[in-house]
């Protein structure tokens, strides 16, 4: 019979190692499976979109829909979306801002590194109401990847794949390490 476990963890504990134990795969190595995956998986969707909206011509339009005000008046039974998908395309265009002078992309001069750049809004930037070309289709990246719509999907992937990846990959790698370790001393 296996030991009792307490606390608010224990339940999660103990599912983990059983998926340890069923899948033949250190725990620690799950973990990090699951850690690198998870980034990968927000990475890749973020890319796609971009060169998507690129190649589509849409990340103009779209991002202009989704900032567009509501008029006075006029019922919007959407507020709460459109609000939510304003503060994701406000995020990207602060994170387009800052990733591209970093790297000189979508447009932006590259800044030298010890430089600070101020992207606390679009007209620190030139950007003031209407976003084009690369820089749009990076925000609508951001904002795709950035909402909540993609998390339940990427974590089940994550979790699904983390065996697979830790056999296939970590466990080989740990391997190396550890021979080329143990030759030394």
């Amino acid at each position: 019979m296996p030991p009792v476990q307490r606390g608010r963890l224990a339940p999660y504990k103990a599912a983990l190692e059983a998926i340890s134990s069923r899948t033949r795969t250190p725990l620690s190595s799950l973990v990090l499976s699951f850690a690198i995956l998870h980034e990968v998986t927000a990475i890749a969707p973020l890319i796609s979109v971009f060169f998507m909206a690129r190649s589509f011509g849409v990340g103009e339009n779209a991002v202009n829909f989704i900032k567009k005000e509501v008029s006075e008046g006029q019922p919007d039974n959407d507020a709460w979306l459109r609000e939510k998908g304003k503060k994701w395309m406000d995020e990207g265009e602060k994170w387009a801002a800052k990733v591209g002078h970093r790297y000189g992309i979508f447009g932006f001069p590259k800044t030298p590194k010890g430089s600070e750049i101020a992207v606390d809004s679009a007209e620190t930037y030139g950007t003031s109401t209407h976003l084009a070309g690369d820089v749009a289709n990076a925000v609508l990246a951001y904002g795709v990847t950035k909402s909540q719509a993609l998390l339940p999907a990427r974590i089940g992937l994550s979790l699904y794949l983390a065996p697979t990846f830790s056999r296939r990959m970590l466990d080989p790698l740990r391997q190396l390490i550890l021979s080329r370790w143990s030759r030394k001393s």
